[in-house]
């Protein structure tokens, strides 16, 4: 997946939170015109910048020339394996981590909100607890109908509890000891 040999993407300074529309007013400006460009994409995750696709640098100046939000364009070529990870959606499941907060967004919990307790990378699936709920219900939905809320702390490690455990025995031996004297 890579650009045309005789295409090159560039980047166009915009005004932050305004990408959306100037890509709307770029691609509308290039369709009413019969400007040659080949795309215009704004990612999510990259607040500031629109890139454009075309054969050179004077379409680019045509097809920018007087949108509002515009600050100008960065001059040189961006390279389409630095955008393609922007552009390239990323698994939900990959995501999600125990006590994280999610809002269910299909199903029939639609709107409610949880707390994972059970991430399934292979399946694709998490379980979850429903926070609305007046006793403990837990379900397993796709990862697909959860939107993450907030990150939850980390769950305690195998460690910590194996050294929980080990103090316990040693109150134990302690009264033991305290019995055989």
């Amino acid at each position: 997946m890579t650009s045309t040999p005789n295409s090159r993407i560039f980047a166009v300074r915009t005004t932050a939170g305004q990408e959306q529309n100037v890509a709307l007013l770029i691609e509308r400006r290039c369709s009413s015109k019969k400007i040659p460009i080949k795309a215009v994409v704004s990612p999510q995750d990259v607040r500031g910048y629109v890139f454009i696709e075309a054969s050179g640098p004077n379409i680019v100046n045509i097809a920018i020339e007087d949108v509002k939000h515009i600050k100008g364009w960065v001059p040189g070529k961006v390279n389409f394996d630095d955008i393609v990870k922007f552009i390239m959606p990323k698994p939900v499941v990959d995501t999600i981590e125990v006590n994280d907060k999610v809002e269910i967004i299909a199903g029939p919990f639609k709107s409610m909100q949880a707390k994972v307790t059970v991430v399934d990378k292979a399946k694709s699936s998490v379980t979850l607890e429903l926070l609305e709920a007046p006793y403990t219900l837990p379900i397993t939905v796709h990862a697909e109908q959860v939107k993450l809320i907030a990150h939850g702390e980390a769950p305690k490690k195998e460690e910590e509890k194996i050294n929980d455990s080990d103090k316990k025995t040693d109150i134990f031996k302690a009264f033991e000891e305290l019995e055989d004297e």
